[in-house]
């Protein structure tokens, strides 16, 4: 089943129950854009992979390979998969090459698997740094068909997507999307790539202390991308870029990896992207990935608030937010924090800032409203060792915390609220979230915070900041459609010589749906021999369709073993590849 067209209803339905943010990173898969040589490439790579993953795979990864309609033979149509998906609770959307962490695993806590519609080149068919539909769809969604895994990449999602990163952290994103996209383009020069491995080495090597985000980025990466799963004597593969590089699963398996137990350990433990892993994760089990997750969602900022959560939402220079003891939840660009002992008592966002209960931005409170930043002290009050939160009716009425009263409030800490009471919001426990005051002042010792003059003045009230996490709280509030990648995928420029190779593997892909010809594909061979002497697949789809008694099927056989001699980058490929054929062969003579 073929889409070609842009969007479909299936489509639509799966992109309605997602944010707009995200949506900015989908692109159709246009399916009728995959050359018979794409197929080629997706053929070869499904058949060694499965051949040789049903001895060393997780059982659910070919299990998971029916279950979610992706077949050997064709590179998989993301509607059908979808059709299918649906039947489990997941869905897949095409993107273009690597988007943002933080979106990547937003969108598993949304059951939605992000897959690189592009695929690779015949040149680099063993093994990719860009991300592309082997890796993806042949790589992740099987796994998913297991309810455990599955559970864990959705809570990973909504955990991921929460973690507090730096300006370091994308532009090592950014570095890495370059390299990944010139080392797949036709053309590339070694210089070219020399020069964006330096530039991404150089990241690497000054990041600092790393930030919450590239934490759990390496815990992904040593699990979803690159784990493996079992006891010492029995040790299988379940990361997709294990179960989607020909090269990597075998050599994965042997000693000259090492094999290290998974712990939270792993976060601290960096990756390459460019390079062979010299080590690998082991989890006893699936359910082990989530106790682990949760251990360190434990360290977030997330769960522990306080006094360091702020200061990582302002070291990250990003949009991100605080939620306080009431649920009232605060989202903006951190800017400052003032601390005693220990503790936050004032914080302050620089621009536009909205409030939120719930995840729902507050009526009256969005950043039209707080469109020059948003402060507030946080604690309790001086004196009476109590929160305006706990207080009861008869308690803010004695401090003169209601409407047309003027109060004075002072917090631990020392700052003071003086002002008119015009009204307050209240959650749905009825506790007081925010108070808003005209006449205003806020201060602390000398130093004024606002004043009178500056129109009303709105104070959230909690006595401590319980969460502090990356984005907004309520993503509607902001323009968030901000994707701007510096480049994109680079398509490969068809010459008048590619495309008549094309031309050529479709035309035996179209003799393997029929009763193959061998006159018709001796004459294809022949041009092959003439016109592409450096292409080795085609001559392998040839030798996989047509019967031993084939006038020429020696002088193919022959053609085959010299370019094994040949062609020493890829001799292993094409003996594994006939390996295969002859193992066919003698199936169906039998």
């Amino acid at each position: 089943m073929s889409n070609d067209q842009p969007w479909t209803s299936i489509d639509s339905l799966i992109l309605s129950k997602l944010p707009a943010h995200l949506l900015q990173f989908v692109k159709p898969q246009i399916y009728g854009a995959y050359s018979a040589i794409d197929q080629a490439v997706w053929r070869y790579v499904m058949r060694t992979n499965v051949e040789h993953l049903s001895k060393i795979a997780h059982h659910s990864y070919l299990d998971g390979l029916a279950r979610c309609g992706i077949s050997i033979d064709q590179i998989p149509d993301m509607l059908s998969m979808n059709q299918i998906l649906a039947e489990i609770g997941w869905a897949v959307v095409s993107v273009d090459g690597f988007i943002p962490p933080s979106a990547f695993m937003e969108f598993q806590a949304y059951n939605v698997l992000v897959i690189a519609s592009d695929i690779r080149q015949l040149e680099h068919i063993e093994y990719t740094p860009a991300p592309d539909i082997i890796h993806e769809g042949a790589g992740h969604a099987p796994i998913i068909a297991n309810p455990e895994y599955a559970e864990y990449i959705h809570r990973f999602g909504e955990v991921g997507c929460k973690a507090i990163g730096s300006e370091k952290d994308y532009q090592l994103y950014e570095a890495v999307r370059h390299l990944s996209i010139i080392k797949e383009a036709p053309g590339t020069t070694e210089e070219e790539i020399r020069i964006a491995e330096k530039r991404l080495e150089q990241l690497q090597a000054n990041m600092g202390e790393p930030s919450e985000m590239a934490l759990i980025r390496n815990l992904h990466w040593w699990t979803v991308e690159y784990g493996l799963v079992g006891t010492e004597e029995d040790i299988k593969i379940y990361g997709a870029g294990l179960l989607s590089s020909i090269g990597e699963s075998h050599s994965c398996m042997t000693d000259k990896v090492k094999k290290v137990p998974y712990t939270i350990d792993a976060a601290r433990v960096n990756f390459d992207i460019t390079k062979p892993q010299p080590q690998l994760f082991v989890t006893p089990d699936f359910a082990h990935l989530s106790l682990v997750l949760e251990e360190f969602s434990n360290t977030m900022a997330l769960r522990k608030g306080g006094l360091v959560g702020l200061k990582k939402l302002i070291d990250s220079t990003n949009l991100g937010s605080i939620e306080l003891s009431t649920g009232l939840q605060i989202s903006g660009t951190f800017s400052r924090v003032i601390e005693e002992e220990g503790k936050p008592i004032y914080f302050q966002t620089s621009s536009i800032t909205a409030l939120s209960l719930r995840d729902r931005e507050l009526v009256g409170h969005g950043t039209n409203y707080h469109s020059q930043g948003f402060g507030s002290p946080v604690g309790s009050l001086k004196g009476i060792n109590m929160a305006i939160e706990d207080m009861s009716p008869r308690d803010l009425m004695a401090y003169n915390i209601y409407e047309g009263k003027t109060a004075r409030i002072e917090f631990d800490g020392g700052i003071v609220v003086q002002g008119e009471v015009i009204t307050g919001k209240r959650n749905l426990q009825g506790k007081i979230v925010l108070i808003s005051f005209k006449d205003c002042t806020v201060r602390r010792g000398d130093e004024i915070l606002f004043a009178s003059d500056w129109g009303v003045y709105d104070m959230a009230v909690g006595k401590s900041v319980v969460s502090a996490f990356s984005g907004p709280a309520d993503p509607k509030s902001f323009d968030m459609i901000n994707h701007r990648p510096t480049e994109k995928t680079i398509s490969v420029n068809k010459t008048a010589e590619r495309l008549a190779l094309e031309s050529l593997y479709q035309q035996v892909r179209d003799q393997r749906s029929g009763n193959a010809s061998a006159i018709f594909l001796e004459n294809i061979f022949s041009t092959l021999k003439l016109a592409h002497p450096q292409d080795w697949l085609l001559a392998l789809e040839i030798y996989e369709v047509v019967g031993r008694d084939a006038p020429f099927f020696e002088d193919l056989t022959n053609y085959l073993n010299l370019k094994a001699e040949q062609l020493h980058e890829v001799s292993h490929l094409i003996k594994s590849g006939m390996t295969l054929a002859e193992a066919e062969h003698r199936r169906i003579e039998t």
